[in-house]
């Protein structure tokens, strides 16, 4: 088995089940926590379209596969979060679901801490109101 530094985060998060693992928890929390109801409320009731999208994208992102590109085309995600009006509070909003979803996911700390901080850049380059 290769060491660690030549496994693409996908595989080092534990690929397919561990992806869809990690997706379900942070809509779990996305469901339930009083905090994050701003952007719960940007998503569609049903949220099963919104799993599978960013699952999707999460499985390319990190090296897996590109399953997002390959359906959708290209992800062009600040373009397809326009329509909605994003402003720091929201990019935390969703920052704390997904923390928490991390932090529920085995993996290690190292990785944890590198996936927080891409998505972290990913959240606030969606930031399209001014403040």
């Amino acid at each position: 088995m290769p060491n660690a530094e030549h496994l693409t985060p996908y595989q080092r998060l534990g690929g397919e089940a561990a992806l869809r693992g990690l997706v379900d928890r942070f809509y779990g929390y996305m469901d339930t926590m009083s905090e994050t109801a701003t952007v719960r409320g940007m998503h569609p009731e049903d949220l099963t379209g919104s799993k599978d999208r960013l699952f999707k994208f999460l499985s390319g992102w990190l090296g897996g596969p590109n399953l997002y590109r390959e359906e959708f085309g290209h992800p062009r995600l600040r373009m397809r979060h326009f329509p909605f009006s994003i402003g720091r509070a929201e990019a935390e909003q969703w920052l704390s679901a997904m923390r928490k979803a991390l932090n529920d996911t085995p993996m290690d700390a190292s990785l944890r801490e590198k996936l927080f901080a891409a998505l972290t850049q990913t959240a606030h380059h969606m930031i399209n109101r001014p403040e």
